[in-house]
């Protein structure tokens, strides 16, 4: 038995926003319960304007004590929580070239794997009480292979990718469905407006993952990110040559 989209309490990190919130508004649209969890209060507010049903919760995932806080608060005031999306993430360009503070790269690590692997098992004691549950990986086409000038950021997501397999792997026979999501350049305001124009729509990317979760399946790749994902070693190569090569070279 998969998951169901109806029926679920389901936490969504990064949520306030972009692929979290239109996953958001999808599965409150299949009858579960959702809970937003993010930075901006602001961002998360308009959500809940526009979605009254949806709880929210401020949180930086990115600092370990809040995200202890997180699953404390929430699985006290939601015990029916059996669904965590991780999908919180940041992503900076970055000329490793030119020295500068790691304060910044420290956080895009912190955000994008410390975070979503210490809520993986800061969660599952809860999870695994539950007849029915899932945890979500939001992890990226970047996985595959790397665009050079976001080289941290693809780096996290080649991390995450490793560590959602040894997670399944290890919650074989279990309640607990662990589920990868791996999104291609979408239309988001991911490392900052305009960046993602040319990605793929985002509510027509978001409909697939939701027909694809309601089919069973655990790997959700979609456009470009499908393509990695099947691709041979020799493939790859030549996918990374051609990504990161001047345009028109």
């Amino acid at each position: 038995m998969h998951m169901q989209l109806k029926g679920n309490t389901v936490l969504i990190t990064g949520g306030a926003s972009g692929i979290g919130l239109a996953i958001g508004q999808r599965f409150l649209a299949a009858g579960s319960k959702v809970i937003l969890a993010g930075r901006r209060l602001d961002k998360l507010s308009e959500a809940r304007s526009a979605h009254p049903e949806m709880e929210i919760i401020q949180s930086d995932v990115g600092d370990p004590n809040q995200r202890i806080q997180l699953i404390e608060d929430v699985t006290a005031r939601f015990p029916d929580l059996n669904v965590l999306v991780n999908n919180a993430g940041i992503q900076r360009r970055l000329d490793l070239t030119r020295p500068e503070p790691f304060d910044a790269t420290r956080s895009e690590i912190s955000i994008n794997l410390e975070g979503p692997v210490h809520l993986s098992m800061l969660v599952l004691p809860h999870l695994m009480k539950k007849k029915k549950a899932a945890i979500v990986q939001v992890t990226s086409g970047l996985a595959f292979t790397p665009l050079a000038f976001v080289p941290v950021y693809s780096a996290t997501k080649a991390a995450m990718r490793s560590f959602t397999l040894s997670l399944r792997h290890q919650l074989r026979g279990s309640p607990v469905e662990v589920i990868e999501i791996i999104p291609p350049a979408v239309q988001t305001d991911l490392g900052g407006p305009g960046h993602h124009d040319f990605g793929a729509p985002l509510q027509e990317f978001a409909d697939d993952v939701m027909r694809r979760l309601d089919q069973g399946e655990t790997e959700i790749a979609y456009g470009f990110a499908m393509q990695a994902s099947k691709a041979s070693r020799q493939d790859l190569d030549a996918i990374f040559q051609r990504m990161n090569s001047p345009a028109g070279s």
